[in-house]
C-alpha cells in the first residue's frame, strides 16, 4: 500500500513538475510574439482618429492644416516605423544573447516595451507626432528582438518529438495577439477617439507579467549544454519543464551538436553569409519567409479597414468582420497544431502558398466587378477569410519551426539575425509603399502578392527537403545533398581536410 500511495505522488508531483511548460509558452506568447501580432492590427481600427491627431498636431504648431499627401506621409511613416526598429531588434540578438544569455534578454527586452508604453502614453498630451514615432520604433525594436528571442527559447526548450508543436506557438500567440488588437478596438472597447492612445499600449500589460514570472523558469536547457557546458543543469532545466525522466535522446543530440560546434566555433553573421555549407538553408528560409511576407498578409493586417471600406462593406460592420478574421487566424493555427508533426512542412508549406495564391487572384476579381454585382464585396469578406485559413493553417504556422530546425546552434543565433534583417525590411518597404500602391493599381496589386505566394509554393515543393522528425544534424545533411542546376551543396573537400 505504501508503495502504491508513492507511486501516486511521483505520479501527481510529475504532472505537476510538467505544468512548468504549459505556465511557460503562454507566458513567452504573451510576452513575444503577442506583442507583434498586437501591433499589427492595433494601428488599423484607431488610423483615421490618429491621422486626425496628425491634422490637430500641425495646426497647433504650424497654425495652418497640412497637406492630404503630408498626413499620408507621416502617416506611413509611423507604420513604417514600426518595422525599422524590428529591423533594429533583429540585428541586436546575437548580440544579447551571447551578453546575458536567452532568458535574460527577454527580460530585458521587456524594459523597452515598458518604456515604449509610457512614450505613446504622452504623446497625445504633448500633441507631439515625434514621440509616436519613436515609440512605434521602440515597439519594433521589442517586437523584432521579442519574436528571435521568443523562437530561440521555444526551439530550445522542446523535446525532439513535439518540437513542431512546441515552436508553432509562437504563430499561434502572434494570431491571438492580432484578434487582442482587433478585440480592443471595437468602438465598446477602447477603439474610441480619446482612447487611441491607450489602445496602443494595452499590449506592455503582458510585458510587466512577463518581467514578473519568468525570472522563476530555468534557462533554455539547449543554451546551458552547449553554450554553457553544463551537462547536469541541462537535465534539470528539462525535468522542471516537461516532469522527470532522463531525456537521452534529446540531451544525445545537444551532445552531437556540442561536438560539431567543437570542431567549426559558432560564427559571426559575415562568416554565416560566407559559409558556402549554410548558404542554401539560408536561402531557403530568407526566399520562404519573404514570399509570405510579400502575399500580403501583413497588408491586409494593417489596412484591413481601408480594404474593407474600400470594397464596400459599411463602416460600422468593418471592425467586427476583421474581428472575425482574429478568430479564423487562431482557429487555423490550432488545426495547423494538430497536423504538422503528421503531414509534415514541407506539405504545409507548398499547398498553403498555392491556394494563398488562388485566392489572391479571386480577391482581385470580386473587388475590381464590386459596382457591378451587389453581392461581391461580402465575397470579398470570405475570401480574405479563406486566404487567413490557408495562410495560418500552413506557411504562417510552419515556418517559424523551419526556421529553428534547419541552423545548428553554432550558426543559428547568426542565421536569424539574417532572416530577421530582411524580413523587417521588406515589412518597412510594404508599409510604406502600401497606401501609394492601392492608389496607383487599386485592386491589381493582390496579383502582385499572388506571384509572390505562387513563387514561395514552387520553390518549396521543388527545392524544400522534408524535416518531420529528424535531428538538427541530419537535417542539415539533407540540405547538402542538394542538387540545384547540377551545382551540389556538399561541403568542399578542402574545408573537410582543414577540419
Amino acid at each position: 500500500m505504501g508503495l502504491h500511495e508513492n507511486s501516486r505522488m511521483d505520479a501527481l508531483l510529475n504532472q505537476l513538475t510538467r505544468a512548468n511548460a504549459l505556465f511557460l509558452i503562454p507566458i513567452l506568447g504573451l510576452g513575444g510574439s503577442c506583442q507583434n501580432g498586437y501591433h499589427v492590427t492595433g494601428l488599423s481600427s484607431p488610423s483615421p482618429f490618429i491621422q486626425r491627431f496628425i491634422n490637430s498636431s500641425w495646426y497647433h504648431r504650424y497654425e495652418e492644416p497640412p497637406p492630404p499627401h503630408t498626413v499620408t506621409l507621416i502617416w506611413s511613416v509611423i507604420v513604417s516605423t514600426y518595422a525599422v526598429g524590428g529591423l533594429f531588434g533583429a540585428l541586436s540578438i546575437k548580440c544579447v544573447t551571447g551578453l546575458v544569455g536567452i532568458k535574460k534578454g527577454i527580460i530585458c527586452n521587456s524594459l523597452v516595451s515598458i518604456v515604449a508604453a509610457a512614450i505613446m502614453f504622452s504623446s497625445k498630451g504633448a500633441e507631439s507626432i515625434e514621440m509616436v514615432v519613436i515609440a512605434r520604433g521602440l515597439f519594433g525594436f521589442s517586437a523584432g528582438m521579442g519574436m528571435g528571442l521568443h523562437l530561440m527559447y521555444l526551439g530550445e526548450i522542446s523535446p525532439q518529438k513535439i518540437r513542431g508543436k512546441v515552436t508553432l506557438t509562437l504563430a499561434t500567440f502572434t494570431s491571438f495577439g492580432k484578434l487582442l488588437g482587433r478585440f480592443f478596438g471595437l468602438s465598446e472597447i477602447l477603439g474610441r477617439e480619446e482612447l487611441w492612445n491607450i489602445l496602443l499600449i494595452v499590449p506592455t500589460c503582458f510585458s510587466v507579467l512577463q518581467l514578473l514570472g519568468l525570472p522563476f523558469f530555468p534557462e533554455a536547457p539547449r543554451y546551458l549544454l552547449i553554450e554553457k557546458g553544463d551537462q547536469e543543469a541541462c537535465k534539470k532545466a528539462l525535468q522542471s519543464l516537461w516532469g522527470r525522466g532522463d531525456y537521452k535522446q534529446e540531451i544525445d543530440e545537444m551532445l552531437a551538436e556540442q561536438a560539431a560546434i567543437n570542431v567549426v566555433r559558432p560564427k559571426s553573421t559575415l562568416e554565416v553569409l560566407r559559409d558556402r555549407n549554410v548558404r542554401w538553408r539560408l536561402i531557403t528560409v530568407v526566399t520562404i519567409s519573404s514570399c509570405l511576407l510579400l502575399s500580403g498578409m501583413p497588408a491586409i493586417s494593417i489596412f484591413s479597414f481601408d480594404i474593407f471600406l474600400e470594397a464596400g462593406i459599411p463602416a460600422e460592420y468593418i471592425r467586427y468582420i476583421t474581428l472575425g478574421l482574429g478568430g479564423a487566424e487562431i482557429l487555423a493555427f490550432m488545426f495547423c497544431g494538430f497536423i504538422i508533426e503528421h503531414t509534415g512542412r514541407r506539405v504545409l508549406l507548398w499547398v498553403g502558398l498555392g491556394a494563398m495564391s488562388a485566392t489572391l487572384v479571386l480577391i482581385t476579381v470580386t473587388l475590381t466587378l464590386k459596382d457591378y454585382v451587389s453581392w461581391f464585396p461580402y465575397t470579398t469578406v470570405g475570401l480574405i477569410n479563406l486566404f487567413i485559413i490557408f495562410q495560418c493553417g500552413g506557411p504562417a504556422g510552419t515556418i517559424s519551426t523551419l526556421s529553428h530546425e534547419i541552423f545548428i546552434q553554432s550558426d543559428r543565433p547568426a542565421a536569424l539575425v539574417i532572416s530577421g534583417i530582411i524580413r523587417w525590411l521588406l515589412f518597412c518597404l510594404l508599409s510604406m509603399i502600401f497606401p501609394f500602391l492601392v492608389s496607383a493599381l487599386g485592386s491589381y496589386c493582390f496579383v502582385l502578392f499572388a506571384c509572390m505566394a505562387m513563387l514561395g509554393s514552387l520553390y518549396t515543393f521543388f527545392l524544400l527537403p522534408e524535416t518531420k522528425g529528424k535531428s538538427l544534424l541530419e537535417i542539415s545533411e539533407a540540405f547538402k545533398d542538394l542538387t540545384v542546376c547540377r551545382k551540389s551543396f556538399k561541403p568542399d573537400k578542402s574545408v573537410q581536410t582543414k577540419l
